[in-house]
């Protein structure tokens, strides 16, 4: 399953992927012809969020409506010709639009530093895609573990990978993804991922962290600054063992970490672990809000699974599957860079906020032309214009630190068992 992974290591600001790129191995000649379903419009129409409320003919057609700018459902492209374009189409193609797509928000700045630093956070959530039983070679598995790795400030996807739920775990998962991050992130993590191996590897590569612990973490130098009713601290974390040091290549010595108690607003004491050492550039009273921005990746995850519908997908293989998401977290990136785009032109003050269900669905209808209005002589500026103060028009209240417990009990996943009509 690890091989459904999304993205290259690296990508080049402005290297838009190329044809041959999105060819997939087994089809070296595929695109080369002109088709009714061509590589920018095969792509474009996954871009828009297949299988969020209808079949997937219902979906085809209703793109080439919008496509057309009419409002009768147009039958141009079948089921079945648009699953034999996609099994052409690179697992890594769109993500490496996505990737392209990062570089041009960081290019434009529509990416923040918190004291000089871009924020990450990392953090995985359990899908149960509606697929049903068949026969079809490379089958998907229903239950599947999504990592993702986040950027808190303008609430994009930097990427993203899909796991068997039997493979090792998250720590493991975000190691595989460490050549993402550069000693310019600061990494915000969880209390899953706490364990010496990890912190040696991080401290190796130079990347930054801010990680909660708790004190059943299984460290003595946690119970002992919780006990102590110390603000801060700075210790020293067991060194790895040796096998770990061995398999993941770290040293095998004592990490030194820093201590931060927090107290969240319900009145929970917390302890933050940190290899950000300077107490004047980052103090003890930083690092409440700082981790609090973490929590906007289980929005991601909520956002994909529930507006988006992540887990209804348009195919049985797991190669569908994979692409299904990985269009679907392009598709909430170019979201949230209208939204942030709307909110900077119409010049909203910061207790204002976009509502981002509205720029959703004013969003889908309009996106085949934006995308291919080029191509087919439309006025895409204009159609952008308009739709940017439509989106502008639509906002609320923001108040700060307004909190909103989780409900305890079974979590509000769809029936999967029917298909969307």
């Amino acid at each position: 399953m690890s091989g459904c992974r999304f993205g290259p290591e690296h990508v080049r600001s402005g290297d838009i992927p190329s044809v041959h790129d999105a060819r997939h191995v087994d089809h070296p000649t595929a695109f080369s012809r002109s088709r009714k379903l061509p590589l920018a419009t095969l792509v474009t129409l996954m871009l828009t969020g297949m299988r969020m409320r209808m079949s997937v003919q219902a979906e085809l057609d209703t793109f080439f409506g919008h496509l057309r700018q009419q409002a009768q459902l147009v039958h141009e492209v079948s089921e079945q010709a648009f699953a034999q374009a996609r099994a052409k189409l690179s697992l890594t193609a769109i993500p490496r639009l996505n990737d392209w797509l990062i570089a041009r928000a960081e290019q434009d700045r529509f990416v923040p530093r918190w004291h000089g630093l871009r924020l990450v956070a990392a953090d995985a959530s359990t899908m149960r895609f509606g697929l049903r039983a068949s026969h079809v070679k490379r089958a998907a598995l229903a239950d599947q573990i999504l990592f993702g790795l986040f950027l808190p400030g303008p609430d994009l996807m930097l990427a993203a990978s899909l796991h068997n739920v039997h493979e090792c775990g998250e720590r493991q998962f975000l190691f595989e993804h460490l050549d993402r991050l550069s000693p310019d992130d600061l990494l915000l993590l969880d209390r899953g991922y706490v364990c010496r191996w990890l912190v040696a590897v991080l401290n190796d590569r130079a990347i930054k962290f801010c990680m909660r612990v708790d004190n059943a973490s299984g460290f003595t130098c946690v119970r002992t600054f919780m006990r102590s009713g110390a603000i801060e601290q700075v210790v020293m974390l067991p060194a790895p063992n040796k096998r770990d040091a061995l398999d993941y290549e770290c040293s095998n010595k004592p990490q030194r970490v820093r201590l931060v108690r927090n107290t969240s607003p319900s009145g929970e004491q917390r302890v933050l672990m940190t290899n950000l050492f300077d107490d004047k550039l980052f103090s003890a009273n930083c690092f409440a809000e700082l981790y609090h921005k973490r929590w906007g990746i289980e929005e991601a995850f909520k956002r994909l699974k529930h507006r988006l519908s992540l887990e209804h997908v348009t195919g049985l293989t797991q190669q569908a599957v994979a692409q299904d998401v990985a269009a679907k977290i392009v598709c909430d990136n170019l979201q949230a860079l209208v939204a942030l785009t709307a909110h900077a032109d119409a010049d909203l003050p910061e207790t204002r906020r976009v509502n981002h269900a509205y720029a959703h669905t004013a969003l889908k209808p309009l996106l085949p032309t934006l995308l291919l209005g080029a191509k087919i002589g439309r006025k895409v500026a204009a159609l952008l214009r308009n739709l940017l103060d439509l989106i502008a028009g639509r906002t609320y209240q923001h108040r700060q630190n307004l909190s909103k417990p989780r409900n305890p009990g079974q979590k509000p996943h769809k029936n999967m068992s029917q298909k969307n009509c």
